[in-house]
């Protein structure tokens, strides 16, 4: 009895409960025959659901559905994930990196390395968002702004290591990460840096009309700075690209027999053509509204799959200060649904009609400004001073309109994709137009044109014959209804739900994110 009172009494629970505390991130490539299951159970923390979202995305994975429960203070997530090339996860590195990117932001918990993705991606902490200087533009679109843009950066020796440019409601948003030319080093002085400021500002106002709004901001090496994307979205709705135009059309059920029934007609899933009559079809819907009994504002929206989807609404909604406490994606052929069960950041929910309709707005705008229009121009070449503006300017006086670009340099390559359409914004690029882009990119520039990016069916060009569509990742259809969904969301935490959550995974089809 004296031996066994001496020493200190631990709780035989207190382990559990700090693997509780800590999250769990299972890896499992068993359970389904197509696709990798990530499931994260942890304690709940403000952000992390962006923060998982944001990670898969940016490692090239697809995240075909998804399972969100956080109630009580706890997160028990599932995300059906695939690399871009339609395979399960089996690189041991990159699963590390899953693992380690996940808890990294608890105690103790270890930085993850870098790691390479399937479509040759060096990702890793810290990534070019901290180490480079930025250039933020935001401007009403024209033709030939991103040209000009890139032409003043070359002039003023400063290198474009990594560029996004998206166009919406006739707004623009561009971020530019910058180096110095011939140091390749990072700009830090703030004099250079105010200089470049002012001479990008006078070229975005030149052809700007008394009281169009612009915005122009150059600013150094930044620890912490905000992911790109996600900039570009909050670029966008401080901008207002989100209030042009009539309400959203509601999201109703009936949407899901007349997408079927198109891509039926077409005898092709996931394949659309703005010129088709599927496009009213598929129009971007959302609906807002109260579940009294447990509190909620539940979000539907309906919209045409595509890659990076639930990373778009779940960054519009974090970012409008919403809380998701649950939620379920999929897909029922070319339509994607996604149901949100959330609450304002003070616990209350949407109960004005004003504030619905921003919501409204703001996430079919979130869905929208990345669409993509046009055609697709592939583009891959060494890197050298000057390559964006010189790409750039071809295209423009070859008289195409860029509608969105997204490019970076990779070791001693550059690798871009260009969206276009003729200068009138039309869909019908003419051939001849891009056999003289090719001719002047010259041999050493890889180009590959591709038929309309995600979703899009038909080329408007035949010039290359490397011409492809882009592959298809979603093929299962919507099987479980609403009141399903709301009974399982509203179960207790623990291995009920697990098992709510496992049963509801077999019963939908995918979302590409």
């Amino acid at each position: 009895m004296e031996g066994r009172g001496s020493g200190p009494y631990f709780d035989p629970d207190f382990d559990f409960l700090v693997e509780r505390i800590n999250p769990r991130v299972c890896i499992d490539n068993e359970s389904c025959e197509d696709c990798t299951l990530v499931k994260v159970d942890s304690a709940n923390r403000n952000g992390i659901l962006l923060e998982m979202v944001q990670l898969l995305t940016d490692l090239d994975l697809v995240i075909s559905k998804s399972y969100i429960s956080s109630d009580g203070g706890w997160l028990m997530d599932v995300f059906h994930i695939g690399d871009r090339l339609g395979n399960k996860l089996t690189d041991p590195d990159l699963i590390r990196y899953i693992q380690q990117s996940l808890v990294s932001g608890q105690k103790g918990a270890r930085s993850a390395d870098e790691v390479t993705t399937c479509l040759g991606k060096l990702v890793g902490p810290g990534q070019l968002a901290s180490e480079h200087a930025a250039v933020e533009i935001t401007a009403t679109d024209r033709p030939g702004l991103l040209s000009e843009i890139a032409a003043v950066l070359a002039e003023l020796h400063c290198h474009v290591a990594c560029a996004q440019a998206w166009t919406h409601n006739s707004c623009a948003a561009v971020i530019l990460y910058v180096i110095d030319e011939p140091t390749r080093r990072p700009i830090a002085d703030a004099d250079r840096l105010a200089h470049v400021e002012q001479q990008v500002d006078s070229v975005v106002g030149a052809h700007h009309e008394p009281g169009e709004r612009r915005r122009v901001k150059v600013s150094g090496p930044m620890p912490g700075r905000v992911h790109m994307e996600r900039r570009l979205h909050q670029l966008m709705y401080e901008e207002g690209d989100y209030e042009t135009g009539p309400p959203p059309p509601p999201a109703n059920g009936d949407q899901f027999a007349d997408a079927n029934l198109e891509a039926r007609r077409d005898n092709v899933l996931f394949l659309w053509s703005p010129s088709s009559s599927s496009s009213t079809v598929l129009r971007t819907r959302a609906s807002i509204d109260s579940w009294k009994e447990r509190g909620y504002t539940v979000v539907n929206i309906q919209s045409r799959d595509r890659p990076k989807l639930l990373f778009d609404t779940v960054c519009t909604l974090t970012d409008m200060k919403y809380v998701v406490y649950h939620a379920a994606v999929g897909s029922r052929g070319p339509l994607a649904v996604q149901e949100y069960y959330v609450r304002r950041m003070d616990g209350c929910t949407l109960d004005t009609e004003s504030e619905r309709q921003k919501v409204s707005r703001c996430l079919v705008a979130a869905v929208e400004r990345r669409a993509c229009h046009g055609l697709r121009l592939d583009i891959s070449t060494r890197d050298r001073r000057g390559l964006l503006s010189d790409i750039t300017r071809v295209l423009r006086e070859n008289g195409l309109s860029l509608t969105m670009a997204e490019c970076a340099t990779r070791e001693e390559r550059a690798v871009g994709t260009f969206y276009v359409t003729d200068a009138s914004g039309g869909g019908n690029v003419d051939p001849k137009s891009m056999e003289a882009v090719r001719e002047e990119l010259g041999e050493s520039v890889t180009l590959v044109v591709r038929a309309g990016g995600w979703g899009c069916a038909k080329s408007n060009c035949s010039t290359s014959s490397s011409t492809t569509l882009s592959p298809s990742l979603s093929t299962s259809s919507v099987d479980g209804d609403r009141s399903r969904i709301m009974t399982s969301l509203g179960s207790s935490l623990g291995s009920l739900l697990w098992s709510h959550i496992e049963r509801l995974s077999s019963n939908f089809g995918s979302i590409r994110s």
